[in-house]
């Protein structure tokens, strides 16, 4: 009968390790923004989540790409904003270069934590900045975003301190691609990113942050086959992150204001579905996409005399329509860069 029946995976003495640090990395981050009453709570609270989510482990290297995605995004907002947001046509092809550089850290391997950050991070900064009116307006954005970054290495470090790995983890080889795969997956990432910038600038969508973030966090797949599986994981993690925001709330009732009561539910949802992520093998997906939600929903939408229920209903709908949205223009650009053997992509094992 033992035999029968078959036991829940378990989570290994590393992988519990990280679970406990996602969760109090982000936890710290929301804590600390709520208690210094600082904008832009979404950085304070994602941003560990990636950085401690994304990958398992802490280095130089590390360190130095995620440093290095806040220092080339910043200038990016600033100079695109500054100069060229009363230029449509010029900005957005600059968007698109800026795009295409990042997804090539991607594509190449060299410097994949680098790009990745450096995508998301200059979307939702652009995303916010848009909407924001006056000269000096855009700065608190910047500020915040810069110093969310150097707080979140602060607690990355400390995480890592406080839960050590147990054991090595082993090194994974970056397998070598063809030159053909590698312009295939940085001219489709860059087209539909930047086609989603435009989209949400048209239809003038200043609430939508995390339809925008999700229909660039479906492109770290960086190809057509790996996107689709990538877009239903963040479809069903968005309608789970919701549900769960939503159960937050019901328990919150009226007490956000008493800041260690959401911090309590914060952490506990981070731990459980960090659980979820870490047992799917460490890329985003399921559990990834649960994660990143709620820390949106928390980070953006929790504070005194605030609630989560229609940012979570509101939020659903509009990652999902965002989602298909996405995923058919990745197939279409797909589509169109294989009939080109310069473009072609090549599937690797």
């Amino acid at each position: 009968m033992s035999k029968v029946i078959s036991q829940a995976p378990q989570l290994d003495s590393n992988g519990l390790r990280q679970a406990l640090r996602i969760a109090g990395g982000c936890t710290i981050g929301f804590t600390i923004s709520k208690l210094m009453n600082w904008p832009y709570g979404i950085f304070f609270t994602v941003y560990p989540m990636l950085l401690l989510g994304l990958v398992p482990v802490l280095n130089k290297s590390i360190v130095r790409q995620f440093l290095a995605s806040a220092a080339i995004s910043i200038p990016m907002v600033l100079v695109m904003q500054g100069l060229f947001s009363h230029l449509p046509v010029l900005m957005t092809i600059i968007v698109f270069l800026a795009f295409c550089f990042l997804f090539y850290q991607m594509s190449s391997g060299a410097a994949f934590l680098f790009g990745a950050l450096g995508v998301v991070g200059l979307s939702i900064q652009l995303h916010f900045s848009s909407y924001v009116t006056g000269t000096d307006s855009v700065y608190p954005l910047i500020l915040s975003n810069g110093l969310a970054t150097l707080l979140s290495t602060a607690i990355a470090f400390a995480m890592h301190g406080i839960f050590p790995d147990v054991t090595a983890r082993p090194v994974r080889a970056v397998p070598a691609k063809a030159k053909e795969s590698i312009r295939h997956e940085v001219l489709l990432c860059a087209t539909v990113a930047t086609l989603s910038f435009v989209a949400f600038q048209v239809l003038d969508l200043q609430d939508s942050i995390s339809a925008q973030a999700s229909s660039v966090l479906i492109l770290f797949s960086l190809c057509w086959k790996a996107a689709g599986m990538a877009g239903w994981q963040r479809a069903i993690g968005t309608l789970i992150g919701c549900n769960a925001a939503l159960l937050a709330q019901v328990l919150l009732y009226n007490h956000t204001d008493f800041l260690l009561f959401p911090v309590l539910i914060l952490w506990t949802l981070s731990f459980i579905f960090s659980r979820f992520h870490i047992l799917g093998g460490g890329p985003p997906g399921i559990g990834f996409g649960v994660l990143t939600t709620f820390g949106i929903l928390f980070g953006n939408s929790l504070g005194p005399g605030q609630d989560l229920v229609y940012s979570a209903l509101y939020r659903f709908s509009s990652v999902a329509v965002a989602i298909v949205a996405s995923l058919c223009a990745v197939y279409i650009m797909h589509h169109i860069l294989n009939r080109f053997s310069a473009t072609r992509h090549h599937t690797y094992e």
